[in-house]
């Protein structure tokens, strides 16, 4: 296939996701339905606000902190967050680079918050000095866009942003749902199993 960008999901895909650990997390803040609020793909509630940004992470916080019964502080909510991401996988980094090196346009694409993205977006992501941008061209991130997946209005909105047609665009994603929205639109996908191995599938898809 002719491709001329490759989506990555963060969560399941670039590191792998461990929502026991998080649900662990903010349980220990003080939410007592921490097990129904995270969801492995899509936050529900105040926490899917969040991640649509439909409010800001200072709102976010004021409501967590109400449910818990006390102030709970940016960085305690952020390291509850960060429970999602136990492991980044050196060899999904090593594909970035490469798909880099070859010229193919990369981004991400992903359901996320500030607080999640105050790691990702910084030195202290892949342990190296380096940020998510060292290893993608552009990030396509929900809080920021103000949609969610699986809606097609974000996938809609990257098409348009990149001036590409679906089926120009191969798209890695770990939930069926978003994978078959994207496919609505033609994109190409490849459906990750969190945890596993899933560079060999999209080298096989761009040679």
């Amino acid at each position: 296939m002719k491709l001329r960008l490759i989506l990555f999901d963060l969560g399941g895909v670039i590191y792998t996701s461990n929502r026991l650990e998080a649900v662990k997390r903010f349980s220990h803040l003080g939410l007592k339905d921490a097990e129904e609020r995270l969801n492995m793909y899509t936050q529900t509630g105040y926490f899917g606000a969040l991640e649509e940004g439909e409010i800001s992470d200072k709102e976010f916080l004021i409501q967590l902190s109400e449910e818990a019964k006390r102030p709970i502080s940016w960085n305690e909510c952020r390291h509850a967050w960060l429970g999602y991401a136990t492991f980044l996988p050196q060899r999904n980094l090593d594909l970035l680079l490469h798909l880099r090196q070859m010229k193919i346009r990369t981004a991400l694409a992903s359901n996320t918050n500030s607080f999640m993205m105050s790691w990702v977006d910084s030195s202290d992501f892949d342990g190296k000095g380096n940020g998510i941008r060292h290893y993608l061209d552009e990030l396509y991130v929900s809080y920021q866009m103000k949609t969610l997946k699986p809606s097609l209005k974000f996938f809609e909105y990257i098409l348009e942003k990149e001036g590409i047609n679906g089926n120009e665009v191969l798209f890695i994603d770990d939930s069926p749902r978003n994978v078959e929205a994207a496919n609505k639109l033609g994109i190409h996908t490849i459906l990750a199993i969190n945890g596993q191995d899933w560079t060999q599938e999209v080298m096989q898809s761009i040679l």
